[in-house]
C-alpha cells in the first residue's frame, strides 16, 4: 500500500470490531466525469474481494450533473421564514435549499409540515418536519462547507444510486455502496450492489472518513480484518 494512503481502525461502538476504513483521494469530480473509472483507478491495488467501496453520494450526484448554483434560486418569503428558524447546521437553514423543497412538493405541504413541527415542539417532540417531507428534504444537500468550486452549489440526490453501485461492482469485482455521511454522526446507504450489508457500512462510516470539507476523498474502502463471517457482506449474496 502506498505511504500516501492512510487507514483508520473503526472504533465506533455501533460498528463491528475488526473494520478498517481507507479514504482515497481522487481528482476533483466534475459534471460529466466517468466516475466509475475514477473509482476503479482509486481502488486499484487496495480493494480486494470481500471489501466494500463506499462512494460519497455528493460525488455521484456531481458527476451526474445533479447540482445547481444557489444564485440561480430565488427564495420565497416562506423559504426565508423557515430558514431563519432552522438549526444553523441544517440544510434548511439555507433559504435556497428550502425553496428547492418547496418547488418539489408544493408550498402548502411545506407550510403544513412547518406548522405541525412547531406544534409538536411545544410538547417536546422534534423531527416532525423531516418525517412529513421525507425524501424531499433528504434529496437536497446544502452548500455550506462544500469545497471549491462547489461552495455555492446545491447538490441534489444522485440518480439511481443502486445502479451506479452495481456498475462499480461489475467494473472492479468489489461490492459498492453509495453513502450519504456527514460530520454529525449520521450515515445512510442510498444504494448498493448485491451482497453488501447496509447496516455494517452505515455503522463503519458514522465518523465520516470521507470528510466534509476539502479532503477530496469521496471514495472509502472498508475492510474486514476480524475472524468469522465478513460482516460487510449480507446473508443474501445475490
Amino acid at each position: 500500500m502506498s505511504a500516501a494512503v492512510r487507514s483508520f481502525v473503526v472504533t465506533r461502538p455501533e460498528a463491528t470490531k475488526g473494520l478498517t476504513a481507507i479514504p482515497l483521494r481522487t481528482p476533483l469530480v466534475a459534471p460529466g466525469d466517468d466516475l466509475q473509472a475514477v473509482v476503479a483507478t482509486a481502488v486499484r491495488g487496495i480493494a480486494r474481494p470481500g471489501d466494500v467501496i463506499a462512494v460519497s453520494e455528493s460525488a455521484v450526484a456531481i458527476a451526474q450533473g445533479e447540482l445547481l448554483g444557489a444564485e440561480y434560486v430565488r427564495p420565497s418569503v416562506l423559504a426565508f421564514a423557515i430558514a431563519r428558524r432552522a438549526d444553523p447546521m441544517a440544510t434548511i437553514s439555507q433559504p435556497e435549499s428550502v425553496q428547492l423543497v418547496i418547488d418539489r412538493v408544493g408550498w402548502w405541504r411545506v407550510a403544513w409540515a412547518t406548522l405541525a413541527g412547531a406544534a409538536d415542539r411545544l410538547v417536546g417532540r422534534r423531527g416532525t418536519f423531516y418525517e412529513m417531507l421525507g425524501e424531499a428534504v433528504a434529496a437536497v444537500d446544502g452548500y455550506t462547507g462544500t469545497m471549491p468550486p462547489y461552495e455555492r452549489a446545491i447538490v441534489l440526490a444522485p440518480r439511481d444510486p443502486s445502479d451506479f453501485a452495481e456498475s462499480v461492482r461489475l467494473r472492479t469485482g468489489i461490492g459498492c455502496a453509495v453513502v450519504d455521511a456527514n460530520d454529525l454522526g449520521k450515515a445512510k446507504v442510498l444504494g448498493r450492489s448485491g451482497g453488501v450489508c447496509d447496516a455494517t457500512v452505515e455503522a463503519a462510516l458514522l465518523d465520516n472518513p470521507h470528510g466534509n470539507s476539502d479532503e477530496q476523498t469521496p471514495v472509502v474502502v472498508l475492510k474486514w480484518r476480524g475472524n468469522g463471517r465478513n460482516p460487510l457482506l449480507s446473508e443474501d449474496r445475490a
